[in-house]
């Protein structure tokens, strides 16, 4: 199991660094992100847990993954990412698992994803030209993407515009899990 206190900590050093090696001051990292400055100061001393959504922010404003910002060591050639460092979000009863990301030649990240009945997580908007594809592993999932609702079954897969706000839900009566694949253009980041 992850432990907590060490993934506050690369979080930290990843924000600060990524930061600092695309010369931003705090004010422009919270304009470019919508993350608060006081959150962002936060983050970079290690005294919150930001939520799934405030690191998405900040990743698509530095233009690197979520992986790369919960990274506790050096990416090597090939990466085999071992059960027991796999960065875990939880949300009420649900969660959600970064198994790897990459942020070369384009952003892409792989989730795994378990909602309750009842549960729900609001995505924000990415990058414009962001794509999600999913599959359905256990239960049934009501995607819910620019006014519309999809019903996506177990053994069913969806592709889509991710670049606004979305919703993931479980209206059944089971647990839903599934599996997500996030790519993001990458961004010049020379503003």
């Amino acid at each position: 199991m992850e432990d907590p206190e060490l993934i506050t900590q690369a979080i930290a050093n990843n924000v600060r660094a990524q930061r600092a090696h695309r010369g931003l001051t705090l004010d422009a990292l919270a304009a470019r992100s919508g993350v608060s400055r006081g959150m962002l100061v936060q983050v970079e001393q290690g005294r919150t847990n930001p939520s799934v959504s405030t690191l998405t922010r900040i990743a698509s404003a530095l233009g690197v993954t979520v992986a790369r910002l919960v990274e506790v060591s050096d990416v090597p050639m090939v990466r085999v990412v071992d059960k027991a460092d796999v960065v875990t979000f939880r949300q009420g009863s649900g969660e959600a698992k970064l198994l790897v990301g990459a942020d070369m030649p384009v952003i892409m990240e792989l989730w795994e994803w378990r909602l309750v009945p009842g549960e729900h997580h609001d995505g924000d908007a990415h990058t414009p030209g962001t794509r999600e594809m999913l599959t359905v592993l256990d239960g049934e999932l009501t995607l819910s993407v620019h006014g519309r609702s999809h019903v996506i079954g177990q053994g069913d897969a969806v592709l889509f515009t991710a670049d606004r706000p979305h919703r993931y839900a479980n209206a059944g009566p089971a647990d839903l899990r599934f599996v997500m694949v996030v790519a993001e253009p990458r961004e010049t980041q020379d503003q």
